[in-house]
């Protein structure tokens, strides 16, 4: 069965479409494909329109993550790649660096998977991925990090009372004071 895509993804594709004169596709598809060819064309880009794209893109994305049917890998690789293809634009970033720490760190964030996230975006690379590999470690790195300590941590389960013990288990022991009787010190 087909699912329709939900009309705010077409909206936001629209507008990215309206506001910078490239094709939708880069909001509506998961970038497999595309991915490849806008390194490629990165040059044609302005940084008003990859921030569009960001914005266009990861609202989409996370529209689609929790309603449509798709993976998180490549959305979050072409995301990441846009975002080091942004951050190329300041000075002394070549490309290639920006693209390379950008897919690292946004593929595991999305993942949770270091190592394949520095090996993606070194493969992805191909011939520079080598030179680039050192960034992408320390962005998959902080990344990360960062993302687990900005994730919130689970409750802790509620203590089971003492007669609803699992069998094998003792009750923890819990020192209490006598009312007659006064602390040691």
């Amino acid at each position: 069965m087909i699912r329709r895509l939900p009309p705010e993804i077409w909206g936001l594709a629209i507008a990215f479409a309206a506001g910078t004169g490239k094709g939708s596709s880069e909001v509506l598809f998961s970038g497999q494909s595309a991915l490849g060819p806008f390194i490629s064309n990165s040059a044609s880009y302005t940084v008003g329109a990859l921030l569009l794209l960001l914005v266009c893109k990861g609202i989409a994305y996370g529209v689609s993550l929790s309603s449509f049917r798709g993976g998180p890998t490549f959305p979050a690789m072409f995301l990441g790649a846009a975002g080091g293809v942004a951050l190329s634009h300041l000075p002394g970033l070549p490309l290639v660096y920006g693209v390379a720490m950008g897919i690292g760190a946004m593929t595991v964030v999305m993942l949770r998977l270091p190592l394949t996230s520095v090996l993606l975006a070194t493969l992805l690379l191909s011939s520079d991925g080598l030179e680039v590999m050192p960034l992408a470690i320390v962005a998959v790195a902080v990344a990360y990090v960062a993302s687990a300590r900005l994730t919130p941590s689970p409750a802790p389960a509620p203590a089971a009372a003492p007669d609803q013990q699992p069998p094998g288990e003792a009750a923890p022991v819990v020192p209490s004071r006598s009312p007659g009787r006064a602390a040691a010190s």
